[in-house]
């Protein structure tokens, strides 16, 4: 007798579409379009819009044939499902002549372009890095790029609410012309959202330029902005509290030792910021600015600081004098200080007594970060300290520099630490803490 039942399926068949659309989201552009071939129902997954909804491109200096498929594939599919696209992220991998950077205009003009009149959903663009400074940026292309992206800006400025251009290094007026795209069609920006670290070239003393105080006047609602101190004025300080106090919670300032940071900016300007943006918190970068009379005209007791990151980045200078800082500067954000970094090449100065009163006077100190040469025995005080509830680390992490090549004993002294204090850190802490030769 004839079989009239119909053929077992498999489970897959019965997959919620909610269930395939997951599973799709882990699978690479070859991959998903594949296992569109499968049936319509896959297919139908394989065109859903969450699928497309964040991008990442990555231009590679020197191409294998797999990363040249895989940015062919990438510009394809970002072009096929544009109207989708919320989150775009563009990487250069290695820039190294004048042929790779044409090469990259050229394909970015034709991207953009085709978003700009697909797309009206963007709210977040991401290209870090770009470091159109160096020689392998011709003049021209340089231009037609930034021309090309202060266009598209424009065109996106109505959803755009995130922008990363941190590493851009393009002059005063190309810059203030990138940012000024986003307010073009109103006169105002709502983005909430801006990085321009090391956006303006180095040396610049964009601080002074009433070019760049005019752009960020249009900035209406901003709530993080990520900059250098050599962009810190009165003047900006004062746009930020008339234009953006209602929204202002954060702002991530990095200051190098080859930007200009000479400049004065009155306690009272900051006094007036945080009083208006209750909101705000603070958090300062500083790379080999290290010197106390440097720090000191940046770390004003007005400011609502909650995180200070202090590195010398391996160098070593007899004047940068740590223990004046730790004693008398950072103390003053006893009651608001929340994380502290501090990579120090600190041979010739001992701040352990220093750095362990800072920490137990600082009452909301969650973060600790420490590479400097520290006595292990720094280690032990501090975890007990930690036990007896005098201080409130969650987090620590110590890398002890020692000018000994075989650090076997201190390794042994850690251990030891660690097996005193095992259910404290293993219950509470994030611990991490290792020997460092430097030798």
């Amino acid at each position: 007798m004839e079989d009239d039942s119909e053929p077992e399926q498999s489970s897959w068949a019965h997959l919620p579409d909610v269930c395939l659309r997951r599973v799709f989201h882990w699978l690479d552009d070859r991959d998903r379009s594949q296992a569109a071939l499968v049936c319509k129902k896959w297919n139908w997954a394989m065109h859903s819009g969450s699928l497309w909804r964040s991008r990442t491109i990555t231009f590679y200096g020197r191409p294998s044939r797999k990363q040249t498929l895989e940015l062919q594939s990438a510009l394809w599919y970002v072009k096929k499902f544009a109207k989708y696209l919320e989150h775009l992220e563009i990487k250069l991998s290695n820039p190294y002549n004048t042929a790779f950077t044409q090469k990259v205009q050229v394909t970015m003009r034709d991207l953009l372009s085709h978003l700009g009149k697909c797309n009206s959903r963007l709210v977040s663009l991401s290209m870090k890095y770009l470091e159109l400074d160096r020689l392998i940026w011709k003049n021209v292309v340089r231009a037609q790029f930034i021309k090309n992206l202060a266009t598209f800006l424009k065109r996106m400025s109505k959803w755009l609410d995130y922008l990363n251009l941190k590493g851009a290094r393009v002059t005063l007026e190309e810059g203030c012309e990138l940012l000024n795209s986003l307010s073009c069609l109103t006169n105002q920006s709502f983005i909430s959202e801006i990085n321009i670290e090391d956006f303006f070239s180095r040396h610049l003393l964009v601080y002074s330029s009433t070019l760049f105080h005019q752009t960020m006047s249009k900035f209406h609602g901003l709530v993080t902005l990520t900059f250098n101190y050599n962009c810190i004025s009165d003047e900006l300080l004062d746009i930020l509290r008339e234009h953006s106090a209602h929204s202002l919670c954060t702002l991530n300032i990095r200051c190098h030792s080859h930007d200009p940071h000479g400049q004065v900016v009155w306690g009272m300007s900051w006094a007036n910021l945080a009083k208006s943006a209750p909101k705000l918190n603070v958090n300062f970068f500083f790379e080999r600015v290290m010197k106390h009379d440097h720090l000191a005209r940046i770390l004003l007791v007005e400011i609502p600081v909650r995180s200070i990151s202090l590195r010398s980045c391996y160098f070593s200078d007899p004047d940068w004098t740590m223990r004046p800082t730790l004693t008398n500067l950072l103390p003053a954000y006893r009651h608001v200080l929340q994380e502290l970094t501090l990579e120090l090449n600190n041979d010739h100065e001992l701040l352990d007594d220093e750095l362990l009163q800072l920490i137990l006077s600082c009452k909301r100190l969650l973060f600790l970060k420490v590479w400097a040469f520290l006595n292990v025995t720094f280690m032990e005080r501090l975890l007990q300290n930690r036990a007896e509830r005098k201080c409130i680390l969650t987090t620590i992490k110590v890398r002890i520099y020692t000018a000994r090549q075989d650090t076997s004993e201190e390794d042994r002294l850690l251990c030891s630490i660690y097996r005193k204090f095992k259910h404290l850190i293993d219950s509470e802490l994030n611990y991490f803490v290792i020997t460092y030769s430097m030798v």
